[in-house]
């Protein structure tokens, strides 16, 4: 029996030594690895960050550090567990999602400090009662360091916890700054920080604050060959040496501010940096540190640089807002977003938004006349600069047609000499009409001797128009806006960035000539529109152009800017029994074929019952065939016709291509109920010889 338990025991020991020995040696390959890396890390300090937010979602892995503020109450008593549960419950849908996570966490002070003031409370209350000198309050002074060591237990206790409820693993990293000097201790770290990811576990570094560590060592006091980065302090530091170390892709600092202001947030003037870089540096001015942690903006700004220097793009955010990890890799504009990307010399949306209000203003003050001069000036540009718009409409022509867009977005997208024509005469039209836009007085009332109401027409504000693969609707608002005296911002797809780009230089310059340059200007930063539909502070009014689906959505996401959109363009022509023939071919032709991918092409084609069996009947349909429009036809036609054309499948659809629908109506009375029915209040069109119709409601 003793034999057979000492071989089994023998059996243990050398399986023990086998899976040492290979733990070691994949030990070992870690740290030529991470040695490897670290050298390439040297060799390379500008590896390329994420330019855009949109990137971000690209991110594999993050690096989050916890700043005290965010995880610690407002009343400094312990953790905000409520808080601290939703960022592990991101964290872990992160880990889940395949993405590697390394989480560097404040709390061991805090957490420690509750615990320990519950006991001395007790203690205190207990030596009270059995001693009459009542002068021991000042007893209760705290040793952050024995804090730390009585919260780092609790704390890892409560992350486990927490992240056992989504099946994530975690393992606690203490470490100090020595470790990150010392060459074999930081070997070690990194070995051990690259096996717990290839586990699949995710690592939660702090520093081990129950040590007494020596925090005035400063990178210039070293030996040059023992400077290993950024000096060591506090843990906006540590986050952003072992971002860099472990070469993440993104490091996210929550802190209790909604990032990097221009100034201290406090102070009159105060604005919130959505983007920052290299070019930024000097021009913020910091406040104070947080007061419960080691760290202020000051710090955090230099972490952020730091890190970003040596390839890891930075968000600095809010830890209190909810959802803010998710949000931030979903792209959206959370916090500050540090790249080295200038994007191209692009002021910030909010920026052009306030130049967009002072333009309106220059533009109030000119005369309808000096508007109007703008105008025309804008129509005669797009004749003169053709060639130069042509040019740039054939890029975004030929990388559309490599993506695959649909023939129909392809229609809206070319620009042709005819439709940069027709654009001109329109443009002439709008400033020939602009003269009594501003300061018309709709209404007046006399409401006692020398006191006069007047209801007076004045411009709305700062607009913003969305638009999808039409760049000839950008001279077109644009117009509109300068006529009004509006400032504008315009939003278009990427899919005409280049024919916009072109489109808005004669835009500027047609402002220019009346001293208006940044009335209107083009949104070419890759804003989220989800972000510019929150700017309430700066934009009065949007209007969407383009697709129902994103008319639909704008309505639905924009909570406190109105939008002035219409979702559909199911639009009819009905053909009366009296209608002349020849004109009503001609209307059809250009209601359907001339440009179909327009919000107002005819969709549905009406006829009178009585016209089946004339000619108008065959003519029309002989003539949408030789145009190549495929034909559909609705419930009563196709009851009438034995070998008739497919049945539509709605009566509702905007087909937006050479496409349309034929039904029959025994009269003017069912053609309305029909279109009130089926249309979308667009566009519709009554063809007809008969007089008496005008009278009919």
């Amino acid at each position: 029996m003793t034999s057979l338990l000492n071989a089994s025991m023998l059996n243990k020991i050398l399986l023990n030594n086998q899976l040492i020995k290979k733990s070691i040696v994949r030990c070992a390959s870690n740290v030529q690895k991470t040695t490897f890396e670290k050298r390439s890390l040297d060799l390379d300090r500008s590896r390329p960050t994420f330019a855009e937010r949109s990137q971000l979602k690209y991110a594999r892995r993050l690096v989050v550090k916890l700043g005290s503020a965010v995880i610690t109450r407002e009343d400094n008593h312990g953790l905000a567990l409520g808080r601290l549960a939703s960022i592990v419950e991101q964290v872990a849908e992160c880990h889940l999602e395949g993405r590697e996570v390394m989480m560097v966490t404040s709390g061991a002070v805090a957490f420690g400090s509750q615990k320990l003031t519950q006991e001395l409370l007790m203690s205190l209350s207990m030596r009270e009662t059995l001693s009459q000198d009542h002068h021991q309050e000042n007893s209760m002074v705290l040793e952050p360091r024995a804090a730390a060591a009585v919260g780092q237990s609790g704390l890892m206790s409560l992350y486990d916890a927490m992240f056992a409820q989504y099946g994530v693993k975690i393992a606690q990293v203490l470490v100090t700054k020595p470790d990150f000097y010392n060459e074999e201790t930081r070997k070690n770290l990194f070995c051990t920080l690259s096996e717990l990811i290839s586990l699949n576990i995710v690592p939660i570094i702090n520093t081990n604050d129950a040590v007494s560590p020596p925090m005035y060592i400063m990178d210039d006091d070293l030996p040059a060959g023992s400077r290993k980065g950024i000096n060591l302090k506090d843990n906006d530091s540590l986050s952003a040496m072992l971002a860099a170390e472990v070469q993440a892709d993104l490091l996210i600092l929550m802190s209790d501010v909604d990032g990097i202001y221009n100034k201290p947030p406090w102070e009159d003037g105060a604005k919130l940096m959505h983007t920052y870089t290299s070019n930024d540096r000097r021009t913020i001015e910091f406040g104070k540190k947080s007061k419960v942690g080691t760290g202020g903006m000051d710090s955090k700004v230099k972490a952020a640089t730091w890190a970003l220097d040596r390839g890891v793009s930075v968000v600095i955010c809010n830890g209190m807002q909810e959802k803010a990890i998710k949000t931030i890799i979903g792209g959206r504009k959370v916090g500050t977003f540090f790249t080295e990307s200038n994007d191209g010399g692009s002021a910030p949306v909010d920026m052009l938004a306030e130049n967009a209000r002072i333009g309106s203003r220059q533009l109030q003050a000119l005369t309808p006349n000096e508007r109007a001069v703008a105008v025309n000036n804008l129509a005669d540009l797009l004749i003169s600069k053709q060639d130069f718009i042509l040019e740039a409409n054939q890029r975004d022509l030929a990388e559309a047609q490599k993506s695959g867009l649909a023939k129909p977005l392809l229609s809206r997208l070319s620009l042709n000499p005819a439709k940069l024509k027709s654009l001109a005469t329109g443009l002439k039209q709008i400033a020939d009409s602009s003269h009594r836009n501003v300061g018309r007085v709709l209404r007046r009332t006399k409401l006692a001797d020398g006191l006069d109401l007047k209801q007076v027409t004045v411009p709305i504000g700062v607009l913003l128009v969305i638009f999808e693969s039409r760049p000839d609707s950008l001279p077109q608002v644009a117009a509109l806006a300068m006529a009004s005296a509006n400032g504008l911002l315009l939003k278009g797809g990427k899919e005409a960035a280049h024919s916009n780009k072109a489109l808005m230089d004669l835009v500027k310059e047609a402002l220019a000539s009346v001293g208006a340059d940044n009335a209107i200007s083009l949104v070419s930063t890759r804003e989220e529109i989800s972000d510019l539909l929150s700017m309430e502070d700066h934009i009065d009014l949007i209007i969407p152009r383009g697709s129902s689906e994103l008319v639909r959505n704008i309505q639905e996401q924009s909570v406190h800017i109105p939008v002035l959109g219409h979702a559909e363009g199911v639009c009819h022509v009905f053909i009366d029994k009296d209608a002349d023939l020849n004109k009503a071919i001609r209307i059809v032709r250009d209601a359907k074929c001339d440009y179909p991918a327009a919000c107002n092409a005819m969709e549905t084609l009406l006829i009178h019952e009585d016209l089946m069996n004339t000619s108008i009947f065959t003519d029309v349909c002989d003539m949408l065939k030789k145009e190549g429009v495929k034909i559909y036809s609705g419930p009563r036609l196709s009851e009438r016709l034995t070998f008739g054309p497919p049945p539509a499948k709605s009566l509702r659809h905007e087909y937006g291509s050479l496409e349309c629908c034929i039904e029959i109506v025994p009269n003017l009375e069912e053609a309305i109920n029909h279109i009130h029915t089926y249309g979308s209040s667009h566009t519709d069109v009554i063809v007809t010889e008969d007089g008496n119709i005008l009278s009919f409601s």
